[in-house]
């Protein structure tokens, strides 16, 4: 992902960066159509195009605080799951589609002309058998038509979704603070190339590619904020081995710099209780059992995530800070919006495993995901941001707010999440939310915990599949 991946934890441990990286020279990466219907996406026209090393606002200088009363911002980033999976059912936003008694009609094809019809988890432990490696991520969007996800993996768990009663705590948050239907990953591939928090992901596609001597031209956002004097810290859960959901990503055993800027979660809230986190905060949880991703119980991962958003409501940082929750890709499930053409980062080509195809390269994003802002200056009111927004945004959001110079071509031209933020509200310091909402309690009840040890029910449920040789759906 090359271009976009920014996510976060990793891509500020590579030792090999220099101190001062330069942002790459020369003509843009794509042509001049490829440009004008990316920029109309995103709800801009050619002449607003910027490059690397471009600030935000060029009459101040780099480096100025541009919305003070925002001090601390905080990211947490979650694993592996669509928006129409998470929120498609939440009645905010464009979410799956349905009948109008409200059935959802979604439904995928096999190979063999079956159907596999959208279904409601059993419970909330995930059934496994689903991918979102590169190839099986554009067979699932098949040129546009998205009909591919149960094809790429030959399993219906793709076609899984969520409702309250499995994820309370999370679905209650957003019906308080916005979230965007708009936000797309930055690579249609997995993990890694979704969390280097560079605007690049140097030609990696897949997770477990080899990066050895990799380093983004114009180094990382942690690069940039040493730079500026802007503090920083990554905060590891244990068993976060030992850098969250992407601990190999690169090595950082001599890198100075880096080892000083991490901590673990009892620092973070501890820095909560007395009110001294850093400028910027990187949230990394247990990628075995609390990132959400498949196969876990996801409610040990929402029971987590409650309690970093009610530690923040009770902290005195509360009126100061901006939180930010996404995920890192959709974990291979189904999506019914097609991602749209978008501007590859740098000159950089995906690399991608032997036989498989380049697709777009980096000329599109990858599918939606949810996200959420949770400020005391968020839009009320459960507003939904329709902006197109996706990773390389929580850059052009820091960059924003610093007037940092942007790192490639994607976050120097990415929406940078001021959609989500009443600016009327913060320039005249009357928050939207003066305190946190009383939110209804996590979904880790001792009922819904018992599947990480009985598994995840009958899945797909009876009736969920239409086999063409009698139209039941019982396969007879």
């Amino acid at each position: 992902m090359a271009t976009l991946a920014l996510l976060f934890s990793l891509v500020f441990f590579l030792p090999t960066i220099q101190a001062n990286p330069k942002p790459p020279s020369g003509a843009p990466p794509f042509d001049a159509a490829t440009a004008s219907a990316a920029l109309a996406a995103l709800g801009r026209s050619p002449s607003t195009l910027r490059g690397p090393g471009s600030l935000p606002n060029p009459r101040l200088p780099a480096g100025t605080d541009t919305m003070p009363e925002i001090e601390h911002i905080v990211l947490v980033m979650y694993e592996n799951h669509s928006f129409d999976n998470v929120f498609g059912l939440l009645g905010r936003g464009d979410g799956l589609p349905t009948s109008r008694d409200g059935t959802v009609t979604a439904s995928n094809p096999y190979a063999n002309g079956s159907v596999q019809h959208a279904f409601e988890m059993p419970n909330t432990c995930q059934g496994g058998h689903i991918s979102q490696e590169w190839n099986v991520s554009h067979v699932a969007f098949n040129n546009g038509s998205m009909d591919g996800f149960v094809r790429g993996v030959d399993s219906p768990m793709s076609m899984g979704y969520l409702r309250a009663r499995h994820l309370p705590f999370t679905w209650d948050l957003a019906s308080h603070f916005p979230i965007g239907d708009r936000w797309f990953s930055s690579v249609m591939g997995q993990t890694w190339p979704n969390r280097m928090i560079a605007g690049t992901s140097m030609g990696i596609v897949n997770t477990n590619q080899n990066i050895t001597g990799l380093v983004p031209p114009s180094g990382t956002i942690f690069n940039t904020f040493d730079r500026f004097n802007i503090s920083w810290t990554d905060y590891l859960s244990p068993g976060a081995f030992p850098f969250g959901a992407t601990p190999e990503l690169f090595t950082i055993s001599d890198n100075e710099t880096v080892t000083n800027n991490h901590a673990t979660l009892d620092d973070f809230f501890a820095g909560l209780t007395s009110g001294t986190l850093p400028q910027f905060s990187f949230f990394e949880q247990n990628g075995q059992t609390q990132s959400q991703e498949d196969p876990q119980n996801i409610v040990v991962g929402e029971g987590l995530f409650a309690s970093v958003i009610n530690a923040l409501g009770e902290s005195s940082l509360w009126n100061k800070t901006a939180l930010i929750f996404v995920y890192d890709e959709h974990g291979g499930y189904y999506d019914h919006v097609p991602p749209p053409v978008a501007l590859a980062p740098d000159n950089i080509r995906p690399v991608v495993p032997a036989g498989e195809f380049i697709y777009d390269e980096y000329h599109r994003y990858g599918f939606r995901v949810p996200a959420m802002m949770v400020s005391p200056y968020s839009k009320p009111g459960g507003y939904v941001s329709h902006v197109l927004h996706d990773h390389t945004s929580v850059l052009a959001f820091l960059q924003r707010k610093w007037n940092l110079p942007a790192l490639t071509w994607r976050d120097a031209n990415a929406n940078d999440m001021t959609d989500f933020l009443d600016m009327e509200a913060l320039a005249k310091k009357r928050p939207t939310f003066p305190k946190l909402p009383t939110l209804k309690p996590a979904g880790n009840t001792t009922a819904n915990l018992e599947c990480s040890v009985t598994g995840p029910g009958v899945i797909p449920p009876v009736g969920s599949v239409t086999e063409p040789r009698n139209g039941t759906g019982k396969g007879k």
